[in-house]
């Protein structure tokens, strides 16, 4: 969670777009970020690949009013609908896109190339149908706001008690570099989304920053067995929580026009 995953732009902008808050180009080039080039495979009507925007534009076209991100991960199908197959595919990424009022789902495969330093990046988004159900285990904002302060009140006291709480210069240079970035004014979210969703969705993501340092930093001073244990009960409901977080971020926009 160092990054925001590709899923979650092109729900973020893909529902600016939809919302005529951005233009096509505006809203494709913020999606494909520092990356090379995005394609679409498998949209209904195109017999080859297309880009992003020709794609935003004929999803639009097949009645997507909004899109949903999902972040699933083992034993935890955050934010999907099913079919199997679909699932199965997401899971294995880590994350996709569902088309409100589409059934289709967008599921990213990333292709790296080139030397350590000048890496080229490719995304080949597959899509897929998908059931229209309500999305797994997501939770509102103010629930997802609430429980990271909670999830992470309670893993602080763990992990400083063992001596694992993401302390140190690796922690202090990751940290540093994270605050870098927001101060460049990278944009968290696109235009239209409520305040609320960016606090939430920012919260989230320093916190997924935090737990991945605990997680990767040896075991600090948690050198028996019992001890390692707790720090893995204490990070995992953390991160669980993050990433409730971030899909409630995500999807805010349309969870509010569902209200309404």
């Amino acid at each position: 969670m160092l990054s925001e995953p590709r899923a979650g732009r092109l729900v973020a902008w893909g529902n600016a777009l939809i919302a005529h808050m951005v233009s096509p180009d505006d809203a494709a080039a913020a999606v494909v970020g520092e990356d090379a080039v995005h394609r679409v495979e498998g949209l209904p009507g195109e017999d080859a690949p297309v880009g992003l925007t020709l794609a935003l534009g004929r999803l639009r076209a097949l009645g997507a009013s909004g899109l949903r991100v999902a972040l699933p991960a083992p034993g935890h199908p955050l934010g999907l609908s099913g079919p199997p197959e679909f699932n199965a595919r997401a899971l294995e990424a880590e994350e996709a896109v569902i088309c409100e009022g589409a059934a289709l789902g967008l599921v990213p495969e990333v292709y790296e190339a080139g030397p350590e330093g000048d890496v080229h990046v490719e995304v080949v988004w597959h899509c897929l149908p998908v059931r229209e159900a309500p999305p797994a285990d997501v939770p509102s904002l103010g629930e997802a706001e609430r429980e990271l302060a909670e999830a992470l009140r309670d893993a602080t006291e763990v992990l400083t008690r063992l001596d694992v709480a993401g302390s140190g210069p690796v922690a202090e240079a990751a940290v540093a570099a994270y605050r870098a970035r927001a101060e460049r004014g990278r944009e968290v979210l696109a235009p239209g989304y409520p305040p609320r969703a960016v606090r939430v969705l920012e919260l989230a993501q320093r916190v997924g920053m935090l737990v991945s340092l605990a997680s990767e930093n040896g075991h600090g001073g948690a050198v028996s067995a019992s001890e390692m244990a707790a720090r893995g009960d204490a990070l995992r409901p953390v991160e669980r929580v993050a990433r409730r977080a971030q899909v409630a971020a995500y999807n805010s926009v349309v969870a509010e026009r569902g209200m309404r």
